[in-house]
């Protein structure tokens, strides 16, 4: 092994666009994407979001989530509602249509999860899982030394 088989950034990379083909994979058998996927699981634990949060929360461009939106409603997965204070804000809801895909990604997910795990044992699971979630939490923090923006720059 070289200094770049044990990287940690390295490995975290290649090990989330690992995880990310399989679950492409996965999805074009259901003639969809991994994005699609993100979508209706995401529209699962939280219904009604608007398009402008699902952009957010997936990072990518409101009019991305919009043609992907497009095609779930035409699939008739997906529907836009009005939201009940602002009439630009349309409101985001699966129809019972995206049941049984639901399931698939969730049973994808659960294959997926034991396959790559099936070699750790409860207290390397759970340790990997913290030092992840440390990770994860330090990143969203503000930087200390961040430069600030000034004004007029």
């Amino acid at each position: 092994m070289n200094a770049f088989d044990r990287d940690l950034l390295i490995v975290l990379h290649d090990v989330a666009r690992l995880i990310r083909t399989r679950f492409d994979q996965r999805a074009r058998a259901y003639g969809m994407t991994r994005a699609q996927w993100i979508i209706l699981a995401r529209l699962n634990r939280q219904p009604g979001m608007s398009q402008n949060e699902l952009a957010g929360i997936c990072e990518v461009e409101p009019i991305t989530v919009g043609r992907l939106i497009d095609r779930l409603e035409a699939r008739g997965l997906v529907e836009r509602r009005p939201d009940a204070t602002d009439r630009r804000i349309k409101r985001l809801h699966l129809l019972p249509a995206a049941e049984p895909i639901l399931n698939e990604i969730t049973r994808s997910r659960e294959a997926l999860d034991s396959e790559i795990t099936q070699d750790l044992n409860l207290p390397m699971r759970e340790s990997l899982v913290d030092g992840l979630l440390h990770i994860k939490a330090r990143l969203n923090a503000e930087p200390e030394n961040a430069p600030k923006l000034v004004a007029g720059e």
